[in-house]
């Protein structure tokens, strides 16, 4: 009879530490289980444009670019001083072109007018352009008048020249913001250099 009923409450015993063990490792299982629930939440994700929509505007604003520049000051030239000179640089300026020749007396009558014009109206941007001589004698001419106190593009060639329609030295070429232009036959005296240049700026 002791026997039967030691065995009975060992096996009562290990049924309930088991009962407990499972009990302890189901809240462990569960505690388990809802911690990563909470560290694994998914973000919003990112939404990342397109990739064609950002080069659009770029070549909106690229071909609005090409488009600003008037076909007349689509040219490169170098400067006296050896630089290059994009033509389109001078897009929607006010712009005072002075085609000259070394050896023009016209030009070099005019040459104080323009200098003390290119002085006086610094929202006009003033370039010369010399051409039909060697660019020593450019640069002697320059130096001479005291031009220098703008760019000279040297042209022997005349590209420049035939590209604003100028046949003759000494004319200007003067050209508003918009690309339109007006030329004018030098020499030119102060007052009638001032006159070109006020309407230009439309005073």
């Amino acid at each position: 009879m002791f026997r039967p009923r030691m065995a009975a409450a060992t096996a009562a015993v290990v049924l309930l530490a088991a009962g407990c063990g499972g009990t302890g490792q189901g809240e462990a299982a569960s505690g388990a289980a809802s911690a990563p629930a909470t560290s694994t939440v998914p973000s919003a994700p990112t939404v990342s444009p397109p990739a064609s929509a950002t080069p659009a505007p770029a070549t909106s604003q690229k071909a609005a670019s090409k488009a600003s520049v008037p076909a007349v000051l689509e040219f490169s030239a170098r400067t006296l001083n050896g630089e290059t000179f994009q033509g389109a640089s001078l897009a929607g300026r006010p712009v005072a072109f002075w085609f000259w020749a070394p050896w023009c007396p016209k030009c070099l009558s005019e040459a104080p007018a323009v200098k003390a014009a290119a002085g006086k109206y610094s929202e006009v941007t003033f370039v010369g352009v010399a051409g039909l001589d060697t660019e020593a004698a450019m640069k002697d001419f320059v130096q001479r008048t005291g031009t220098g106190n703008f760019v000279h593009l040297s042209d022997a060639k005349g590209a420049v020249w035939t590209k604003l329609g100028v046949s003759q030295q000494s004319t200007f070429v003067f050209m508003k913001p918009d690309g339109s232009t007006e030329k004018a036959s030098g020499p030119l005296s102060q007052d009638t250099l001032d006159g070109h240049l006020r309407q230009l700026l439309g005073r």
